[in-house]
């Protein structure tokens, strides 16, 4: 896959299939619309491609806020590379692209940076100044300018529209099923290991403490059982998420127990993959109170794990095809 910063001297191809987004978390939405990008382009003997953006509009749009993402740069690379693609382009959103109107984003970018000629987007679709273009407004310009617009259906799932959104909300609640059905893969996050307290190996459940990455979605505090993926090897483990309230509360961390394993972790990067919350977070009266809860949670945690025995791989991977 080629990978282009801004649009290029001349367009890249005879015949631009392209698709717009961010496509942050790649859910199953995401691929069903690449999906038919790469279709559209086998059948006209095209090129496909996507037009995405960096940075994020909303940090250009809305300056001074910390969004939260689904994923990271290399992420949506991997993934679009993995589908197929032949062609990314990212756009640097500045204040000068966020101003042109749909007609000269069409013009400028569309049209004569890249010579659309097959343009697939989802339905509720919006571009231009003050996110004023609409589908219809695409397909007026579409004809104008030589390229067709084919509106692609959001997938549904539940009777709901599967988007980043709902993925966000999802997670915030620590709803990280339904999560990994409209990603198609368990939402994953990958950090260094860092020194801890300690706290965990003198109570016989040692972990592995990872800073969360700042620009990241992160699950609703409490226990997950969890999947952890280290130098290419998966292994079952439970992950506590929050500040230790028994304790004295500090920097919100992941702390992950690996089951059944001693490893010397510190200062490599291990990925996490949420499977199933087990509860909230707690505070206890006391460490037994405490030790005897993560006991507990233990045994949960293996249990639910031990439902999955059969499909761990398909569960951590980037981007499993949605059935």
């Amino acid at each position: 896959m080629n990978i282009s910063k801004g649009l290029p001297p001349t367009p890249l191809a005879a015949f631009p299939v392209l698709t717009i987004g961010n496509f942050d978390g790649q859910h199953v939405g995401h691929r069903a619309l690449i999906k038919t990008v790469i279709k559209q382009a086998e059948r006209f003997k095209g090129v496909p491609m996507v037009l995405s953006f960096d940075p994020h509009p909303i940090e250009v749009l809305r300056p001074g806020t910390l969004p939260k993402f689904l994923s990271d740069a290399q992420e949506k690379c991997d993934f679009f590379e993995q589908q197929g693609i032949v062609e990314l382009i990212i756009l640097p959103f500045t204040q000068g692209l966020a101003s042109l109107t749909p007609d000269q984003f069409v013009q400028q970018v569309l049209h004569e940076g890249l010579g659309v000629r097959q343009l697939l987007v989802g339905e509720n679709f919006v571009f231009g100044k003050g996110r004023s273009g609409t589908i219809q407004d695409l397909v007026r310009l579409g004809r104008q300018t030589n390229f067709e617009v084919q509106p692609v259906a959001p997938v549904m799932l539940g009777g709901e529209v599967v988007s980043s959104t709902r993925v966000r909300t999802c997670l915030a609640t620590g709803n990280v099923v339904e999560g990994r059905e409209c990603l198609g893969r368990a939402y994953r996050l990958t950090s260094t290991v860092i020194e801890g307290e300690k706290r965990g190996r003198q109570l016989g459940w040692p972990t592995a403490n990872l800073r969360i990455p700042p620009h990241r979605v992160l699950p609703a505090d409490g226990i997950y059982a969890t999947l952890t993926e280290i130098e290419r090897e998966c292994f079952p483990s439970v992950t506590y998420i929050g500040k230790r309230p028994t304790f004295q509360e500090g920097e919100r961390l992941l702390e992950v127990h690996v089951f059944d394993q001693r490893l010397q972790l510190y200062g490599k990067d291990i990925s996490v993959s949420f499977i199933e919350q087990v509860r909230g977070d707690m505070a206890f009266s006391s460490v037994g109170d405490l030790l005897k809860q993560m006991n507990h949670d233990g045994t949960q945690s293996r249990e639910i794990l031990a439902k999955y025995n059969d499909s761990h791989s398909d569960l951590v991977m980037a981007h499993k095809e949605h059935q």
